[in-house]
C-alpha cells in the first residue's frame, strides 16, 4: 500500500522546490575568459549580456557581446535541464566563439561524453546570424556553405540533443541581436520567404494597387477628428475643425525592393541607385504623400529611423531607417508627392510572405506646462502577393521539422504499435494457437529491439519522468520533448495502455532492453541452464526494491541535476540501447551482468531493480480493464497458471497481481487451450463420457 502513495507524495515535494538557478558567469571570470588587450564592460541593466571592447589607438572600439544561453533562451534538455553555453557574437552577428558552461544531456555524460558536444558547438565560430545554419545529419555533405548558408555537422546517437543545443544557441543569439544590432527577436532566417529577384511584370500604379503590391490611404480632417471622438483629444484640431473636407494626407505605401514594384515606379537611374544602397536579403520600403500631415515630419533627421509610419510583424516591431536617398518616381505618377525611401535590414527578418503591419500614428498635445499626449494611430495591412516570393524551404531546427523530416520512421512506427493494439484487443483469437502466438511475440519483439531501440532510439526511461519534473520545477516549457518524436508518440501509446492495460503493454512488448532480457532468458533454458525461482515471500521483497530506487531518483530532483544524473545509471538502457554498448568498461559491464543475471532469474532487472517499471507499475493502478479471464477453478484449485508464471504475478488464490505483470499472455495461452488448462481437460473429459443406459427389464 505505501507504493500507491509513494508517488504522489514525492510530487507534492517537488511543487515546492525552488527553481533552478541560470547564468554562472561573473566579470572577473568573463576577464579571464577574454584576457588584455580585450576589456570587459559592465553587464547590460536590461538584457544580460557583456560588453567587449578593445582599444584602438584612441578609441574605444566595441568588439563582442558575450552572453550566457541560458539566461536568454532556457530550453530544457532531456533531463529537463537547459544547456548553458557561452557565446560571443560580433557586431555585425558573426559568432566568435561559443563553449560548453554546463549541460545535462544524458547521452553526454558518461556516454559519449562531452567531448563530441565541444567539437559540436565549435563549429559555430566563423559563422553569421545572417546565414541559414543547419545541422548536416548525413555522413556524405552534399551541400557546400556559402554567403546565405551554412552546415555543420550533428553528433551520431545524439541527434535531438544538438538540436535543442542548436536551438539554444541561435535563439539567445536573435534575442541579443535584436536588442543590441538591430536583429528580429527569436525569428529563424530559415523560415523567412524571399524575393524573386528576377520576376518583372510591367504594370501602371492602378494595377499594382489592385495587385495589392502598392497601398493607399486617403484621410481628410474629418477622418482623424472622427478618430480622437470620446478622448481628450477630441476638438483640438483648430484647423480640421474649421476645414473638416480638406486633405489631411494621401498617402502610398509599397515594398519597393520588389523588381515589379521599383522598376515601375522608379526611375531606371532610381532603382538602380535603391538597389546599390541594399545588401542580400534586405528589404525597401517606399513612402509617398501629400498633405497638411508628413509622414517625415518638420524635426526628422535624414538617416534616423521613421517615428510616423511604423511596422510590425508577427506583434514584433521593425526598425525602418531611412536611405537618405532622392529618388524620382518614374513618369511622374504621383506630381508633388514627398517621396522617401525606408530600409529593413536582412538581419530584421521581416519575412516577405507574411503581413507587414503600418501604422500611422497621430499625436495630439493637451495641456501647456505638462502637456497630455493623446496618440491615435491608422492601421495598415500589405501582404504581397504569392507569385512574387520564394516561400521558405524549411529548416532542420524547429521540431516541426524533425517530424516531417522523420514521417516515414512515424509511419512505421505507428504502424507497429497498431498491429499490437489490434492484438491485445483481439487476444483470444491471438491465443487461440499458442504455437502461433509465440512466433507473433518472438517477431514484434525482433521489430521492439531493431526498430524502436536501436533505429529509432525509441526505448523509454526514468530520464523522461525526471527530465519532465525538472522542467515543471524550473517553471519551463515542455517543448523539448517534441524534439524527439518517436519517444512521444510511445509515450501516447504507453499511457493510454496503462489505461486500459496497466504497465505490462510497455514492459512486456516496447521494452527494448527487457526484449532482450526475455531472449536471454529464454535462449537459457534452451541450453539447459539451470533457472532459479524465488520463494514467494522473497520474490515480494525483492520487488519493493525498485520502487525504492524509484523514490531516490525522484528525491534527487530536490537537491540538484548531478545527483539525479548519477542516480539514472541505474538503468543501463543508455549503455545498452542509446550507445549500443559504446561505453567505458564499467558501464558495459553493469548492463552485460544484468542481461547475464536474467538468464538465471526471468527478467532480473525489470522485476527487481527496474525505476521506470516501478513508476508504470504505480501509474497502472489507474487501469480500467481486469483484461485477464479468470475461472472459478483458478487457484482453488487449480495452480497451473501460478506455477507457469515467470514473473510470478499469480496469487496462490489465483488472482492476478497486474502492477507486475508483463503481458506475456502466457498464463492466457494456458486459458484457452483444451491441452493445456486443467479446469478445461476435465470439461473435455465429462463431455466424451457416454454414460451407460440400464437394459429394460433390469438386465444389464
Amino acid at each position: 500500500m505505501w507504493s500507491a502513495t509513494l508517488l504522489p507524495l514525492l510530487l507534492a515535494l517537488l511543487l515546492v522546490a525552488a527553481p533552478a538557478r541560470a547564468g554562472v558567469l561573473d566579470k572577473a571570470e568573463l576577464e579571464r575568459r577574454f584576457p588584455a588587450p580585450l576589456m570587459v564592460g559592465e553587464r547590460d541593466a536590461d538584457l544580460p549580456v557583456w560588453p567587449i571592447f578593445k582599444q584602438n589607438a584612441t578609441a574605444t572600439e566595441l568588439v563582442a557581446y558575450v552572453f550566457e544561453s541560458a539566461d536568454l533562451a532556457p530550453v530544457p534538455g532531456f533531463a529537463g535541464v537547459p544547456p548553458n553555453l557561452l557565446v560571443a557574437i560580433d557586431p555585425k552577428g558573426g559568432f566568435l566563439d561559443v563553449a560548453v558552461l554546463s549541460q545535462h544531456e544524458p547521452v553526454f555524460l558518461d556516454g559519449l561524453g562531452e567531448g563530441p558536444l565541444i567539437q559540436f558547438v565549435k563549429q559555430y565560430k566563423g559563422l553569421s546570424l545572417k546565414q541559414n545554419i543547419s545541422i548536416e545529419t548525413n555522413s556524405k555533405r552534399e551541400r557546400h556553405p556559402d554567403a546565405a548558408h551554412a552546415y555543420i555537422d550533428g553528433v551520431s546517437k545524439a541527434t535531438a540533443s544538438v538540436r535543442i543545443i542548436n536551438q539554444s544557441v541561435l535563439a539567445a543569439a536573435l534575442k541579443v541581436s535584436r536588442k543590441k544590432l538591430g536583429f528580429a527577436q527569436g525569428r529563424d532566417p530559415d523560415q523567412i520567404a524571399r524575393i524573386k529577384p528576377d520576376l518583372f511584370e510591367t504594370m501602371d500604379l492602378l494595377r499594382m494597387q489592385s495587385e495589392g503590391l502598392v497601398h493607399h490611404l486617403r484621410l481628410r480632417n474629418r477622418d482623424v477628428e472622427r478618430l480622437f471622438v470620446g478622448s481628450d483629444g477630441a476638438g483640438l484640431d483648430q484647423e480640421g475643425l474649421a476645414h473638416p473636407d480638406d486633405l489631411f494626407i494621401d498617402l502610398y505605401v509599397a515594398c519597393v525592393s520588389v523588381p515589379s514594384v521599383g522598376r515601375n515606379l522608379l526611375t531606371e537611374r532610381g532603382w538602380r541607385k535603391l538597389k546599390g544602397r541594399l545588401e542580400e536579403g534586405d528589404h525597401a520600403i517606399l513612402v509617398m504623400s501629400t498633405g497638411r500631415y508628413s509622414v517625415t515630419g518638420d524635426d526628422f533627421v535624414r538617416g534616423s529611423l521613421s517615428e510616423r509610419l511604423l511596422l510590425k510583424q508577427d506583434q514584433l516591431p521593425i526598425d525602418m531607417r531611412d536611405l537618405d536617398l532622392d529618388l524620382a518616381v518614374a513618369r511622374e505618377q504621383l506630381p508633388g508627392y514627398t517621396v522617401t525611401a525606408f530600409r529593413v535590414i536582412a538581419q530584421a527578418g521581416l519575412d516577405p510572405a507574411g503581413v507587414f503591419h503600418f501604422s500611422l500614428p497621430i499625436t495630439r498635445n493637451k495641456g501647456i506646462v505638462y502637456p497630455e499626449r493623446i496618440t491615435r494611430s491608422f492601421d495598415i495591412e500589405y501582404r504581397l502577393p504569392e507569385r512574387f516570393y520564394v516561400a521558405p524551404e524549411g529548416n532542420d531546427k524547429s521540431w516541426r521539422a524533425i517530424w516531417r523530416g522523420r514521417a516515414v520512421d512515424l509511419l512505421v512506427l505507428v504502424g507497429g504499435l497498431a498491429v499490437l493494439a489490434f492484438a491485445l484487443v483481439k487476444q483470444k483469437r491471438l491465443t487461440a494457437n499458442g504455437a502461433r502466438f509465440a512466433w507473433f511475440r518472438r517477431g514484434f519483439l525482433v521489430f521492439t529491439i531493431v526498430f524502436i531501440g536501436y533505429y529509432a532510439q525509441g526505448q523509454l526511461s526514468i530520464v523522461n519522468i525526471t527530465g519532465v519534473l525538472q522542467a515543471l520545477l524550473a517553471h519551463r516549457s515542455l517543448e523539448f520533448m517534441l524534439f524527439d518524436p518517436m519517444t512521444v508518440v510511445l509515450w501516447a501509446f504507453v499511457l493510454i495502455s496503462l489505461l486500459a492495460w496497466g504497465r505490462g503493454t510497455f514492459c512486456g512488448w516496447l521494452c527494448p532492453f527487457g526484449a532482450m532480457q526475455e531472449f536471454v532468458g529464454k535462449a537459457a533454458r534452451k541450453f539447459g541452464i539451470p533457472q532459479y525461482r524465488l520463494r514467494g515471500a522473497t520474490d515480494a521483497r525483492l520487488k519493493r526494491l525498485k520502487y525504492v530506487l524509484l523514490a531516490l531518483i525522484l528525491c534527487s530532483t530536490l537537491f540538484g541535476n548531478v545527483w539525479t544524473d548519477r542516480l539514472v545509471e541505474l538503468e543501463p538502457f543508455k549503455t545498452s540501447i542509446t550507445l549500443g554498448f559504446d561505453r567505458s568498461w564499467s558501464f558495459v559491464t553493469y548492463a552485460v551482468a544484468l542481461l547475464a543475471a536474467s538468464a538465471f532469474v526471468y527478467k532480473f532487472f525489470c522485476r527487481y531493480l527496474c525505476p521506470f517499471g516501478a513508476g508504470l507499475a504505480l501509474l497502472g493502478r489507474f487501469r480500467l480493464l481486469a483484461w485477464i479471464a479468470r475461472r472459478s477453478e483458478c487457484g482453488k484449485p487449480c495452480q497451473t497458471c501460478r506455477h507457469s508464471c515467470d514473473y510470478q504475478a499469480i496469487r496462490p488464490a489465483g488472482d492476478i497481481d497486474y502492477a507486475e505483470c508483463f503481458q506475456c499472455m502466457d498464463c492466457v495461452v494456458i486459458y484457452e487451450s483444451d491441452e493445456k488448462c486443467a479446469p478445461r481437460i476435465m470439461e473435455v473429459k465429462r463431455s466424451r463420457t457416454i454414460p451407460i443406459m440400464p437394459m429394460a427389464g433390469g438386465q444389464s
